[in-house]
């Protein structure tokens, strides 16, 4: 059995859809390090013995330190569709869960933000206020269970700008646990952060219909947890807004 086996959440003629590690890049940058599509496509050449190059479309990407579901595409006619569908603000259902250290003041709702990209820090930065060359970002939230320490957010993404749901969390004062750039107090110690895409749900490309994925937190106490919470309806161990 392939390596990547136990991480594939979907898998036909036309898509792939895997589980991200925290740290796995999505495609390559300036690092040059090993990417998820790559491994990607070592298994697509060894369990369909594929010769030569395999193509390996790529519609989206989610953060390095983030984990959970990222779609590819085996095929161009896939590709050019699901292009299509992530252009769109409304076709993709995105569902987040985000491990904070600090509860929003309202325990569910809809923010909007303007987010302003640093290209020279890799940074986003979003306010109330727009400004010159910021697009517009909008994400939902509702807090599902807390900890002793940490709160779990759902976070519907409605939009896709770099770096959102850090950089919106953390213009509400609640920052992503590990997340160091967006004023977590420390670091996680096997890297990554606790920002995690969840769930994803779309028509699909090729056989028009609707497709939802979802994908487990990597293991790790604190998701460990929330995911007990989450799945059995246990009472967490602190109160929301507590």
């Amino acid at each position: 059995m392939h390596e990547l086996e136990p991480r594939i959440l979907y898998e036909d003629n036309h898509l792939i859809i895997i589980n991200k590690l925290p740290g796995e890049l999505v495609q390559g940058d300036i690092t040059g390090d090993k990417t998820l599509a790559d491994t990607v496509k070592e298994y697509l050449q060894v369990t369909y013995q594929k010769p030569g190059n395999v193509f390996l479309g790529i519609p989206h990407r989610i953060d390095r330190p983030t984990s959970g579901v990222v779609v590819y595409t085996k095929t161009e006619k896939a590709l050019v569709r699901m292009h299509a569908l992530f252009r769109s603000d409304d076709a993709v259902v995105k569902t987040y869960w985000a491990a904070v250290d600090r509860l929003p003041d309202a325990e569910e709702g809809l923010v909007v933000h303007y987010i302003t990209r640093d290209t020279k820090k890799n940074k986003s930065f979003a306010t109330k206020e727009r400004r010159k060359k910021s697009q517009e970002a909008r994400m939902t939230y509702r807090g599902v269970a807390a900890s002793k320490s940490f709160y779990l957010l759902e976070i519907g993404l409605l939009t896709g700008r770099h770096h959102q749901i850090r950089a919106q969390l953390a213009a509400m004062g609640s920052h992503v646990k590990g997340d160091l750039k967006y004023g977590a107090k420390r670091s996680n110690e096997m890297g990554g952060i606790h920002l995690h895409a969840r769930e994803i749900s779309f028509i699909h490309p090729v056989k028009d219909e609707r497709l939802t994925v979802t994908a487990l937190p990597p293991r790790e106490a604190i998701w460990d947890y929330f995911v007990s919470v989450a799945a059995e309806g246990n009472q967490p161990s602190r109160r929301l807004g507590e």
